[in-house]
């Protein structure tokens, strides 16, 4: 049977252990620990202190012999413990990331971590952690798309060059196109955003046929001149190069576009 506990507090630690049970921030695991000291201090027994704490008889004798050993440095710190969950062997987080970079089973479009999961014999959790150490994530696609153009690299250079050694005087302009803008007209007016309600738009509208919008951005001060028109076939095109011309103040004829 254990053998009641006793140790003399410092007037150090007394002031220390009675500050701790007396701020209101202090988190409460470390003011009934204090408490378990105080009371032991003053005499208490393990009974009365139980009361007291509100702790069982463990916790009691736990914390007077952690006070006894370390201080009060030792009631606020907790001892770390190992975690109940077994570490993964290398070669499962290896089988993960080789079955990552395989087509997934079934008609699944990519794996996802439930798939992952079932497939390995491990928790979902653990799947995302291999991911997350390896960088992987099979959710995401980045696009790319390669040019058959057999001139793609001399314009590329020429767009490039104008970047990286730009000529005197040069302007740069980057221009797309959108085509098959619809034109569309409500049926009614929409009523305007006031206090307790949104603004309103009628769910049905007319059609006014569409138009193809040209804009170009001017790279040095970044201006945008834009200008609509009916088809885009290259007719158009050069006629917006035209236009866009004068505006950016060029006298030449333009670079090539991209």
């Amino acid at each position: 049977m254990r053998t009641g506990i006793s140790f003399t507090v410092s007037t150090a630690d007394r002031a220390r252990l009675e500050a701790i049970v007396a701020d209101r921030n202090s988190p409460q695991k470390h003011v009934w620990r204090c408490r378990i000291v105080l009371l032991t201090a003053a005499g208490l027994g393990t009974n009365a202190i139980m009361r007291e704490a509100g702790v069982a008889k463990t916790a009691v004798w736990r914390w007077q012999e952690r006070f006894a050993a370390e201080g009060v440095d030792g009631l606020l710190r907790d001892k770390t413990r190992p975690s109940r969950i077994p570490p993964l062997d290398p070669s499962v987080a290896e089988r993960v990331v080789a079955l990552t970079l395989t087509d997934p089973p079934g008609e699944t479009t990519h794996w996802t971590a439930a798939t992952m999961a079932a497939q390995t014999g491990i928790s979902v959790s653990s799947v995302q952690r291999i991911w997350r150490a390896h960088g992987l994530a099979p959710h995401r696609i980045r696009q790319f798309k390669l040019s058959n153009d057999p001139e793609f690299v001399t314009k590329l250079r020429d767009v490039v060059g104008l970047y990286v050694d730009p000529p005197a005087h040069a302007i740069v302009l980057s221009v797309d196109e959108k085509s098959q803008i619809q034109a569309l007209d409500r049926t009614q007016p929409g009523l305007p955003l006031k206090k307790g309600r949104a603004g309103t738009m009628t769910h049905d509208y007319k059609r006014h046929g569409t138009t193809t919008l040209f804009a170009a951005l001017n790279v040095l001060d970044g201006t945008v001149i834009g200008r609509n028109m009916q088809r885009h076939r290259h007719q158009e095109f050069i006629r917006f190069l035209n236009t866009s011309r004068p505006r950016s103040g060029r006298q030449g004829d333009p670079r090539r576009p991209r």
